[in-house]
């Protein structure tokens, strides 16, 4: 185990600490509309990969998480705002430290109802993802195929939600959804990864004649959901769905991002996690490694299985 993965533990165990004494001390506000809440966690992980753009390696690793939620709630109105954080590691023999893991994940929803009865609330929601690291097609190091804000996700929008909280389910249908795609390098926008328009070159491939845009904008529908159950004692599901189509170009074509994760429930610190995160875009193309060289595919099907135990906090 290198020096590095030892610190990276070793800081998360003292920040849960830390966070430990701040569960004893806070007080309840039992006044404010605000409900918070925070989770960290370590698990120690087996995580395989299918077509995983953002690059990653079959291992048994380290994944470090966050959950924070603020959400605020008066009279007819409510304000839900959720972040996720995860970055994982993973250390094999003759290898140097490689990323299993790695999401910023910042959900905002503010909706209105007619009356307390009404299970629909009118509203907007905003959404934000992108990653702490770069990514590669391993064993290639050197030549990054995603990076910090390239790519950057950006969803704005209108429309309704549908909450049953009797049983924990939540659809949100908006018609109206600006998808702004932010790919914030030179070279990868140059490229034209994740969808954005490439650079145009002279005749020779050399000289870069306009350079490659750095974002992309669509316009289209988004459908998201989110069921949440206890479905035996101390085994909890959360499963999440996205759908998205864009009216300007390939109408139809819908991305899909689906998430689902089983929680059971060993003590009050202890847990163990299944999970699986699917992904389909027709704008992220493949990337392998073929003879040391880099080569770029059609759309796939991604794919990411993960099987972990670990100590989580909550405050």
């Amino acid at each position: 185990m290198s020096r590095n993965l030892i610190l990276f533990i070793a800081l998360l165990f003292f920040a849960t600490k830390s966070f430990s004494q701040i569960v004893r001390t806070e007080k309840i506000d039992t006044t404010s509309n605000w409900k918070k809440g925070n989770k960290v966690g370590l698990d120690f992980t087996q995580i395989s990969f299918v077509n995983w753009s953002a690059g990653g390696n079959n291992s048994i690793s380290g994944l470090a998480k966050g959950n924070f939620i603020r959400n605020y709630t008066r009279d007819n109105m409510k304000w839900n705002n959720e972040l996720v954080v995860r970055y994982g590691i993973n250390k094999q023999e003759a290898q140097d430290l490689r990323k299993t893991d790695d999401q910023i994940n910042l959900n905002s929803t503010i909706g209105y109802r007619r009356d307390t009865i009404n299970k629909w609330f009118y509203g907007a929601k905003f959404s934000f993802l992108t990653q702490f690291s770069n990514g590669y097609s391993y064993p290639n190091v050197s030549k990054a195929i995603s990076k910090p804000f390239a790519p950057a996700y950006i969803f704005l929008g209108i429309g309704a939600e549908y909450t049953r909280k009797d049983l924990g389910l939540t659809v949100y249908l908006s018609p109206i959804t600006n998808k702004t795609t932010l790919v914030l390098d030179s070279r990868l926008a140059n490229e034209g990864a994740f969808g954005v328009e490439k650079a145009i070159y002279d005749e020779t491939g050399t000289e870069i004649l306009k350079k490659g845009k750095r974002h992309r904008t669509e316009l289209g529908a988004l459908i998201s959901s989110q069921y949440k159950r206890k479905i035996m004692t101390n085994i909890n599901l959360d499963t999440r769905a996205t759908l998205y189509t864009d009216y300007l170009k390939d109408f139809g074509n819908i991305d899909i991002d689906w998430q689902v994760s089983l929680e059971m429930i060993v003590n009050k610190y202890i847990k163990a996690n299944i999970g699986s995160h699917l992904i389909y875009d027709n704008d992220i193309k493949n990337k392998r490694e073929v003879a040391g060289v880099q080569i770029t595919e059609g759309p796939r099907v991604q794919l990411k299985q993960i099987l972990g135990v670990g100590v989580e906090y909550r405050f």
